[in-house]
C-alpha cells in the first residue's frame, strides 16, 4: 500500500516537479552564477566577482527611485484595478441577467484576448499629444486645449493601460466565486430586509474572501515581474519615470550589455517577490484554506 501511494505521488507530483526545477530552480542557480562574473555583451567571462552585488545593494544611486515607481506602479495598479476594478465589475455583472452579464464580461476581456503591440497601440492613440489623439479629440469637442498625458503624467497612463487589462482575470475569478454562493442565504437576508450593500458586506465579501486573497497575491508577483505594456507605450519615460525594476532589469541586462549586473538585478526581483509572497501568504492566512476539512466527507 505504501509503495502504491508513492508510486501515485511520484506519477502525480514528478511532470510538475521536473517542469518547476528546468524552468525555475535551474534557471535562478544559472542566473546566482552569472551574478558573481563579469560577463558583458561579449558573454565571455574573465573572472569573479562580488561587485555586481555590491552595487546592487548600495552603488546604483538610481535604484532608490525605480524602487518607488515600482512600488506605486504596482500598489496603485493592484488596489484599484486588478483588485477593486475586477471586484466591483464581478458584482455588477452577475447583478444582472445572464446574457447581460456574459456579454459584458467578454467586452472587459477583449483586451487580455488581443495582441499586446495591438492594445499597446489603442493606447498610444488615445493619449496621443496631437490633435488626433483620442482623448483630444473629445477635449476639443469640450473646448479643453489639448494634453500630453505621456509627458505630463506617465504613471497615469501605465497604471491605467495595466489596470484595465489586469481587472479582467479578478473579474473571472471574483464572478466563479460569487456564483459558487449558495442562493439561499441571500434570500435569507432579503426575507429578513437586508438590502444591495448589506448583502455585499455580508454575504459576498466574506463568501470569495480567500478568491481575493489569491487574486492579491498572483497579480502582485505578476506586476513585480511584468513591464511589456509598459515598455510598449512609455518605453519607461520621459527619462526613467515609468521604468519598473523589471524593466530596469531588461534594459541594464539587453540594452546596455551589462550581463552580469542585470542578472544581480534579477537575483534581487527573485529575493524580493519570494518575500512579497511570504508576506502575503501570512498576512492572509492562506494555510487556513490549505487545511483538511473539519467535517468527513465520505
Amino acid at each position: 500500500m505504501l509503495n502504491r501511494r508513492a508510486i501515485d505521488r511520484a506519477l502525480f507530483l514528478g511532470p510538475a516537479t521536473i517542469l518547476l526545477a528546468l524552468f525555475f530552480l535551474l534557471p535562478v542557480l544559472v542566473d546566482i552564477g552569472i551574478a558573481f562574473t563579469d560577463m558583458g555583451r561579449n558573454l565571455q567571462v574573465t573572472g569573479f566577482t562580488t561587485e555586481n552585488v555590491q552595487r546592487v545593494l548600495g552603488g546604483d544611486r538610481r535604484l532608490s527611485s525605480i524602487m518607488v515607481t515600482t512600488l506605486t506602479y504596482v500598489l496603485c495598479t493592484l488596489s484599484l484595478f486588478n483588485v477593486g476594478y475586477g471586484l466591483l465589475l464581478a458584482l455588477l455583472t452577475t447583478a444582472l441577467p445572464d446574457r447581460a452579464g456574459g456579454f459584458f464580461r467578454a467586452v472587459w476581456f477583449l483586451p487580455r484576448m488581443s495582441p499586446s503591440v495591438v492594445y499597446a497601440l489603442l493606447w498610444s492613440w488615445v493619449v496621443a499629444p496631437t490633435d488626433y489623439g483620442l482623448l483630444n479629440q473629445a477635449l476639443a469637442a469640450v473646448g479643453v486645449a489639448p494634453v500630453d498625458p505621456k509627458s505630463n503624467a506617465p504613471m497615469v497612463v501605465v497604471v491605467l493601460a495595466n489596470g484595465f487589462i489586469g481587472a479582467s482575470f479578478g473579474m473571472i475569478i471574483f464572478t466563479s466565486a460569487i456564483r459558487s454562493i449558495p442562493q439561499h442565504l441571500f434570500h435569507a437576508a432579503r426575507a429578513d430586509g437586508a438590502g444591495g450593500l448589506a448583502l455585499v458586506r455580508h454575504i459576498t465579501l466574506p463568501a470569495i474572501r480567500w478568491q481575493i486573497s489569491f487574486v492579491t497575491i498572483y497579480q502582485s508577483l505578476s506586476l513585480l515581474v511584468s513591464f511589456e505594456y509598459i515598455w510598449l507605450i512609455t518605453n519607461g519615460g520621459p527619462f526613467f519615470d515609468t521604468t519598473v525594476y523589471a524593466l530596469y532589469v531588461y534594459r541594464r541586462a539587453f540594452e546596455n550589455g551589462q550581463y552580469a549586473y542585470g542578472a544581480a538585478l534579477a537575483l534581487g526581483l527573485v529575493v524580493t517577490g519570494v518575500s512579497v509572497a511570504m508576506v502575503l501568504w501570512r498576512f492572509f492566512d492562506m494555510r487556513a484554506l490549505l487545511q483538511k476539512p473539519r467535517i468527513e466527507v465520505g
